[in-house]
């Protein structure tokens, strides 16, 4: 199975619900830009917007494309990535801030609740973006492309739980977590 493919079951996954447990593991690690300089607009496959399922052959084969429905598919994707890009870089930040102020362990506990509040908020607002996204791709496919589409993500599931069982690393508490 090809990388790409790989990559777009997880977004499927991650936007069927998964998201809640992603945001519970943190931000993810800086990425290095891109050639040319310029930034990644996502912080990498689990973001929900870096791969373009529209663009890839076998997406477009399987699932029976138009040219029509990969420019707007492309439409909807750049109409939404400056906002996602935005709110994932606030998101960061705010959660970059609130881990200093847990970890110098200074502030009144009602300011770093409402701090809290403040990365909650920034994270609800991103999955929104995200899924509204989401929403609207999956609205320009045919019945029988979301079909379709269904039947590559169960495809792709089915493979992923039968995959070499690996043990679960030990995870300690990040930098300005609870211990």
């Amino acid at each position: 199975m090809t990388s790409r493919w790989r990559v777009l079951m997880l977004v499927l996954v991650f936007c069927a619900g998964l998201s809640s447990m992603a945001a519970a593991q943190g931000p993810p690690p800086p990425v290095p830009p891109r050639q040319g300089g310029a930034p990644r607009p996502s912080g990498g496959p689990t973001q929900g917007f870096s791969f373009k399922w529209w663009q890839d052959e076998r997406f477009k084969t399987e699932l029976g494309l138009t040219l029509d429905q990969c420019k707007r598919a492309e439409d909807v994707y750049q109409g939404v990535r400056p906002r996602m890009t935005a709110d994932m870089e606030e998101l960061g930040r705010l959660e970059t801030r609130l881990s200093e102020v847990i970890t110098a362990g200074v502030l009144p506990e009602a300011d770093v609740v409402r701090m809290i509040d403040q990365v909650e908020t920034a994270r609800a607002q991103l999955g929104k973006v995200r899924t509204l996204m989401i929403y609207r791709l999956r609205q320009m496919l045919t019945p029988d492309q979301r079909t379709k589409m269904k039947a590559m993500h169960d495809a792709w599931e089915k493979e992923r739980r039968q995959g070499p069982v690996r043990k679960r690393p030990e995870r300690m508490p990040r930098e300005g977590g609870l211990l």
